[in-house]
């Protein structure tokens, strides 16, 4: 017999309410803090997680409909990535004042044309991160700004690279898995930006 389950929308079973506070670790970028919550059931709990900051990821799309990607090595993993441009909100920037900014200081790139996309949450299970996508055209190229001690490549790819590198495993960046996503539902016009 097939599940019958349908979504309630209801939250109230599943809330949890913090009781405590503790910051483990107060990094310059990230902080470590564990939680004592309150569970639906009455029964308390710990939740360790990462607060951010918050990030934009630039979907920068030629008029030709190729896309500019970048190389960059990340160490907690201890590889090169391939990536769509991105970076970290500053204290009380607005999302698209920094999607601009990161798009010229990484790539040199301006853009005539900016549209939100949407947000996405990549680690839901121990960070506060978001990061809001935004969709880059009518690019012209510039000089870049890198931040000190930032060091990358930036490169141009056309859409079917850019998903044999999806499908392959060469691209294993959810964010930019997302922007690929994103990008042929666009071409296909299944979807409006």
């Amino acid at each position: 017999m097939a599940d019958q389950r349908t979504f309630s929308g209801n939250d109230d079973g599943l809330i949890e309410k913090k009781v405590d506070s503790t910051t483990l670790h107060e990094g310059k970028f990230l902080t470590l803090k564990r939680d004592t919550v309150e569970l639906p059931d009455g029964k308390q709990a710990y939740r360790e997680f990462v607060t951010h900051p918050g990030a934009v990821m630039i979907l920068p799309v030629f008029d030709d409909s190729r896309v500019l990607l970048e190389r960059q090595f990340r160490y907690p993993v201890g590889r090169v990535l391939l990536e769509f441009p991105a970076g970290k909100l500053d204290p009380n920037e607005d999302e698209v004042i920094c999607a601009k900014r990161e798009l010229q200081e990484e790539t040199g790139y301006t853009a005539r044309e900016w549209t939100f996309l949407t947000r996405i949450h990549p680690v839901i299970s121990y960070s506060t991160e978001f990061i809001d996508i935004y969709l880059a055209r009518g690019l012209t190229a510039g000089d870049a700004k890198l931040d000190d001690g930032e060091f990358l490549e930036t490169f141009i790819a056309d859409a079917e690279q850019l998903m044999a590198w999806v499908k392959d495993g060469s691209i294993s960046d959810v964010k930019t898995i997302i922007g690929a996503f994103w990008l042929e539902k666009l071409m296909a016009g299944e979807w409006k930006a």
